[in-house]
């Protein structure tokens, strides 16, 4: 008789929370922080100027990160607090008809009404709350929003996004700081989307790709503005 062996799956869905907020924090400190100095730096400002302005691009921009994530993360936590609340309530006065909901969701899976009702009660039993929440309304601990993560991934990963770009400001002479910091931020931004897509389970060339290309896409045009209103 051969040993079953059970082989272990690797899944990826629990990253989910944490990092879409710090993909979305880098990206942003990267290109917000270098379409900022690139768009200065081509008004034909000075070189202390331009390190200003991304200094000051990165500290606020980390700081709205994280207001930002932190204020829409809580929303999503109280609509989903609220619609457990309300099944714990309809549990309380109604477990049967509840139980009979729970059925019917598993036989629109595949089961037949009698093995539904079956699985119904079983996980009912053992956490009629947590069974209702899962699949009536898609909530999981394991993918449940996370404010306080969402805001210290997002201005953590757009501090050090920002500083990258930032760095190369500060050690390249005025003259050659568009062609430097937006040959780096591109480089960095290729790496971000592919260490990404990578961390998440995805393919890597289509995480580098797009997002170096809305990083390009938003250099080009701040370089533009910058040129446009130059001073002369």
């Amino acid at each position: 008789m051969k040993n079953t062996e059970y082989i272990t799956e690797r899944h990826f869905i629990h990253r989910v929370g944490w990092l879409r907020a710090a993909v979305l924090g880098a990206n942003d400190g990267i290109v917000s922080t270098s379409s900022l100095m690139v768009g200065v730096a081509a008004a034909n400002t000075s070189h202390s100027n331009i390190v200003i302005a991304g200094i000051a691009g990165l500290i606020a921009g980390a700081m709205s990160m994280a207001a930002g994530e932190y204020v829409s993360v809580s929303s999503q936590t109280d609509t989903e607090d609220a619609d457990i609340a309300r099944e714990k309530k309809e549990l309380a006065e109604n477990k049967t008809y509840e139980r009979e909901e729970l059925a019917s969701i598993y036989t629109k899976r595949g089961l037949d009404l009698p093995l539904a009702r079956k699985v119904a009660d079983q996980l009912m039993r053992h956490d009629a709350l947590a069974a209702h929440a899962r699949d009536e309304l898609g909530i999981s601990e394991r993918v449940k929003a996370q404010p306080v993560q969402a805001a210290v991934a997002s201005a953590s990963t757009f501090s050090v996004g920002g500083a990258l770009p930032l760095v190369i400001a500060l050690i390249v002479p005025a003259h050659l700081l568009i062609p430097f910091v937006s040959g780096a931020s591109i480089l960095f931004l290729i790496l971000l989307g592919a260490v990404a897509a990578y961390t998440g389970g995805a393919s890597m060339w289509r995480g580098a790709l797009r997002v170096a290309f809305w990083g390009i896409f938003a250099m080009a045009l701040t370089a533009g503005v910058g040129s446009l209103f130059g001073i002369k």
